[in-house]
Order: C-alpha cells, then sequence, then structure tokens
C-alpha cells in the first residue's frame, strides 16, 4: 500500500495536482476524494479533467445534484458524489458498475459508502491546513491505486 502526502497552496495548485494525475489515468482507475465540504474535492476533478483530456469548454461542476456526470477526453471521466445518496438502493442506480469497465471514476464522498468501488484505487483525503492551504493525503490500494500514487507524488 503507498501513499504520499501533498500540499496545495492555491485552488490552482489543486488543480494543478489533479491534471498531473489525470494524465496518468486509464479506463479502470477509481480515485476516492474524501474530505469535508469546501475542501476542494471538485477543484481537484477539474484538474483531472484536464488531464484526461476533457475539452476546456467543457463545465466541470460538483455533480451533488447531478449526482454522476461523464465527460468525454483521452479518457473518459465519470465523476459521481455520494453526497445525497441515501442507501443502497439509490447507490445501485447510479449505474456505477458500468462505469468501472470502461472510464476513469472519482467518486465524491466514497467514505459514505466504502464498498461502492473497486478495493483497487487510489484514495485521497483531503484537509484544511491552518493558513488556508489544503494537505492531500494519497492512499493506493491495489497495484493500480499504487501506481496512481506515484504518478500523483511525481
Amino acid at each position: 500500500m503507498a501513499s504520499v502526502v501533498v500540499r496545495a497552496e492555491t485552488a490552482e495548485a489543486m488543480q494543478a495536482l489533479g491534471e498531473r494525475l489525470g494524465r496518468a489515468l486509464r479506463a479502470g482507475d477509481v480515485v476516492a476524494l474524501v474530505g469535508p465540504l469546501g475542501a476542494g474535492k471538485t477543484t481537484f476533478v477539474q484538474g483531472l479533467a484536464r488531464g484526461t483530456g476533457v475539452p476546456a469548454e467543457r463545465h466541470i461542476a460538483s455533480p451533488t445534484f447531478a449526482l454522476v456526470n461523464e465527460h468525454p477526453g483521452r479518457v473518459a471521466l465519470v465523476h459521481a458524489d455520494l453526497y445525497r445518496i441515501a442507501g443502497e438502493r439509490e447507490l445501485q442506480e447510479l449505474g456505477l458498475d458500468d462505469a468501472f469497465d470502461r472510464a476513469a471514476v472519482a467518486i465524491e464522498w466514497l467514505d459514505r459508502f466504502p464498498d461502492a468501488a473497486p478495493a483497487d484505487r487510489l484514495e485521497l483525503a483531503i484537509a484544511f491546513e491552518p493558513d488556508g492551504a489544503r494537505r492531500l493525503t494519497a492512499t493506493g490500494s491495489g497495484s493500480r491505486g499504487d501506481a496512481l500514487v506515484r504518478a500523483l507524488g511525481g
């Protein structure tokens, strides 16, 4: 199990980290994003989108109400948000199982339903620093998760 801790001073730095990771993503990869409201999960996914080749004119927003958004790119990027999901039945209706086979998948709030994604994944915990920066702790589980930790760590 590989892990790395990185710091993002600004939203732009958070996006740059996401872009670095996005360049390494391929279909089947899963990135779990956890952290409090406002920590920068969606900002990180905006960078992932750039790294996966999602067109710049495509708006990457939190799928809090849509629940799942899909964006075309070098590799399709599925962006899901489990914050409003109340139970297993709703979770199954999202169709994430299909997405795991054909796209890179970024899931916000996966800590609410940790078994909703394959075990081989990158978990990214985002925390506030006292100075307003963000601390990102990336932990891989499985061979792809570990490879993604290395890609994020530089």
